[in-house]
């Protein structure tokens, strides 16, 4: 190595030729371990699309994942940065085994590099699978809002949605040369319709607020439509906190309207559940009974 090479990898290395670069992909902090992975749920059979959106994770927070997206390259016995190249990749091979279900494990743990491990599980999971796509597809198909909260109603269905697009994904272009708008038709086409099927499962008492979304003049968004939708269960939430103090007042003008061409069947009737706080005189001979406030006419013998 030359004079300014050395003085280049110095540089890089934050200006000791002994120390790495934090920034560096070749960096490895003294408290990362293998058992240091920590995913939800290991991988299996059916769950490679969330596993590997999990791992991505993990590997772009610890700057490795360039390791097994093939970005940063094996390096050679004979390279002098060889040794910090094997040390990062063999503790990357170690994260991903120890995230995996058994016999999995034991199928790849014989490769040579992480990316070739990468390589091999996306092969043999990540690929379309037509069973897994009908799946998911009738799983989509049933699910509705079902009393549940929009919120709830909507995760269910992001949850799918995203699942469909990883075990089948829209076509692309990879040629670079295309100026037709293909790609962004599919995108608005595919838009419109989880819109549609957001608003299809939403149950009755939401029917007025779908139907603004659909008739209005411009369609909105899906994640518009979301937050229009969530404003109306809050509305609705509040106006179903005032109902019972509106119902207790109804009835409360009923009965003192009662009294006066009905009054002893009304008295009757307290006698028996007792009397409300607002039940007018003096004469109140049994303690009262709060329940009364809000008794249901039809608990009374008053026609």
């Amino acid at each position: 190595m030359g004079t300014d090479d050395k003085v280049e990898s110095s540089n890089k290395n934050g200006g000791n030729p002994n120390t790495i670069d934090p920034n560096s992909p070749f960096y490895l902090h003294s408290s990362n371990y293998p058992r240091q992975m920590q995913v939800n749920d290991v991988l299996i059979d059916n769950n490679y699309g969330d596993w590997s959106q999990e791992m991505k994770n993990f590997l772009f927070a610890k700057n490795k994942m360039a390791f097994v997206n093939g970005t940063t390259k094996q390096l050679e016995e004979d390279v002098e940065d060889y040794k910090m190249w094997m040390r990062c990749d063999d503790m990357i091979k170690d994260w991903l085994t120890i995230a995996m279900e058994k016999n999995i494990r034991s199928n790849v743990k014989y490769a040579n590099t992480s990316a070739e491990m990468w390589a091999d599980l996306k092969e043999r999971f990540g690929k379309e699978s037509a069973p897994r796509a009908y799946e998911l597809k009738r799983t989509l198909s049933i699910t509705q809002h079902d009393g549940d909260s929009i919120s709830a109603y909507y995760t269910k269905l992001r949850s799918v949605w995203d699942e469909i697009q990883f075990v089948s994904p829209l076509p692309h272009c990879t040629c670079g040369k295309c100026t037709c708008n293909t790609g962004k038709r599919l995108t608005e086409a595919k838009e419109k319709e989880r819109l549609y099927k957001f608003l299809l499962g939403l149950d009755d008492n939401f029917s007025t607020v779908r139907t603004q979304i659909l008739t209005s003049k411009r369609t909105p968004t899906l994640g518009t439509s979301y937050h229009l939708v969530s404003e109306d269960e809050q509305q609705k939430a509040i106006s179903a906190t005032r109902r019972p103090t509106q119902d207790a007042a109804t009835f409360q003008s009923f009965v003192v309207n009662k009294t006066h061409g009905d009054g002893q069947r009304t008295n009757g009737c307290f006698k028996k559940i007792g009397y409300p706080e607002w039940w007018p005189g003096k004469g109140k001979k049994e303690k009262e009974n709060p329940k009364a406030a809000l008794a249901d006419a039809n608990s009374c013998p008053i026609p």
